[in-house]
C-alpha cells in the first residue's frame, strides 16, 4: 500500500483514545453501589442516548449550542433520578465522571510513538475545560488540543474539522483524521481530510460503502502502517 503523504495527525478523543463508556459506568457504580450490572448498563444507555439526542438537536438547529459540560450535567440528573438519587453532590460527582475516562491500553504509548514523527492534534466534542481534564487524567500527549466549543457546534459539522485545518496551516488532504467512529471519519472526509479507522470495542464501525484510507487495530498498528516512527529505546 502506498504510504500516506501527511503533515499532521488529528485524533478524535472520546471513544477513540479514552474509554468513555468505562468512565461513565464507573461513575454510575459510585452513584449507587447496590446497582446490578444490567441496571448499570440501562442507565449508561440512558446517558448515551441523551448526549446523542441533544447533540443532534444542536446540529439540526433545534437547540442553541450548549457545551458538553451542560449536556453531561443533564444526563447525570436523568440517570440519578432514574436511580432514585436526588443528592446534588452525587449528581455533580456523576457528571464529573465524564472527565475521568481511562485511556485504552495502547493509547499513551501509541501517541508517544506517533509524536516522534508527526504533530498531533486532538479534536474533540468535549468542552475546553473538560478536554483539559480528560487529557490530564488519561495522560494524553498533544501538540495542540482543540474543542468543538470553539466552533459552537459538534462534529460532524464541517466547522469543527476546519478548526484543525486552520490551526495546522495545512490543506485538508495533508491531515489524517483518526477515529473509532465511522460517522466522524465521514465528516472529516467530506472536508477533504485523509482518514484512518481504529477499531475499539465501542464506536461506530465502517459500513460496506465507506472508503477510508486506513483500517487499523490500534495505535501501534497505525504507527507501523504510517512508517518511519522510531521504536522506543530498549
Amino acid at each position: 500500500m502506498p504510504q500516506l503523504d501527511i503533515d499532521a495527525i488529528v485524533f478524535d478523543v472520546l471513544g477513540t483514545l479514552v474509554d468513555e463508556s468505562a468512565g461513565i459506568r464507573a461513575g454510575i457504580r459510585a452513584l449507587d453501589p447496590a446497582l446490578d450490572e444490567p441496571r448499570i448498563e440501562q442507565l449508561l444507555s440512558m446517558w448515551q442516548q441523551h448526549i446523542d439526542r441533544e447533540q443532534r438537536r444542536v446540529l439540526d438547529g433545534d437547540r442553541p449550542y450548549r457545551t458538553t459540560d451542560v449536556l453531561n450535567r443533564e444526563a447525570a440528573q436523568l440517570v440519578a433520578a432514574a436511580a432514585g438519587i436526588d443528592d446534588p453532590a452525587a449528581v455533580a460527582a456523576l457528571a464529573g465522571s465524564a472527565r475521568r475516562l481511562p485511556p485504552w491500553p495502547d493509547t499513551v504509548a501509541g501517541l508517544a510513538r506517533l509524536a516522534e514523527r508527526f504533530p498531533l492534534i486532538g479534536l474533540s466534542n468535549a468542552s475546553r475545560t473538560a478536554l483539559l481534564e480528560l487529557n490530564a487524567h488519561a495522560g494524553l500527549r498533544w501538540h495542540q488540543a482543540l474543542s468543538a466549543e470553539d466552533a459552537r457546534t459538534y462534529k460532524p459539522d464541517p466547522a469543527v474539522y476546519q478548526l484543525a485545518v486552520t490551526v495546522s496551516g495545512r490543506p485538508p488532504e495533508r491531515l489524517l483524521m483518526v477515529a473509532a467512529h465511522a460517522w466522524d471519519l465521514r465528516g472529516a472526509q467530506a472536508l477533504g481530510l485523509r482518514t484512518a479507522y481504529v477499531a475499539r470495542p465501542v464506536g461506530d464501525p465502517p459500513a460496506p460503502a465507506d472508503r477510508f484510507d486506513l483500517h487499523t487495530g490500534d495505535l501501534a498498528d497505525l504507527a507501523g502502517r504510517l512508517g518511519g516512527a522510531r521504536e522506543p529505546a530498549a
